[in-house]
C-alpha cells in the first residue's frame, strides 16, 4: 500500500471551522472514514482512496473523487486565509 502525495493539497473545514491539510491519498482516506454520514459521495470516496491505496487508480483521481465529497458537504477551505493576529493591549484604568 503506497500512499504518494497529491499535486495539490487539499484544504478541509474539520472541529468548529478549522482548517485541515490533506496531502496524502492516506490522509484523505482518514479523513472521508472519519466524517461522520454515509452519502453516496463519502462511500465513492472512501473508495476511490482505496483503489490509489492499491494502485488500481492514480492518486490524482482519487483526488478529484474526494474533493467533489468535500465540495458537496461544503467541505473545502481552498478560500481559507488566517486572520491577522490582532496585538491591542488595553490600558484598565
Amino acid at each position: 500500500m503506497l500512499s504518494k502525495p497529491f499535486k495539490k493539497p487539499i484544504r478541509v473545514w474539520v472541529g468548529l471551522g478549522f482548517p485541515r491539510q490533506l496531502n496524502t491519498v492516506v490522509d484523505a482516506y482518514q479523513f472521508a472514514m472519519d466524517y461522520c454520514g454515509n452519502s453516496p459521495e463519502q462511500r465513492a470516496a472512501i473508495r476511490a482512496c482505496k483503489a490509489a491505496l492499491t494502485g488500481d487508480i492514480d492518486a490524482e483521481t482519487a483526488r478529484g473523487v474526494f474533493v467533489a465529497f468535500a465540495e458537496k458537504k461544503g467541505l473545502v477551505a481552498d478560500e481559507w486565509v488566517p486572520l491577522p493576529v490582532k496585538n491591542e493591549r488595553r490600558n484598565h484604568a
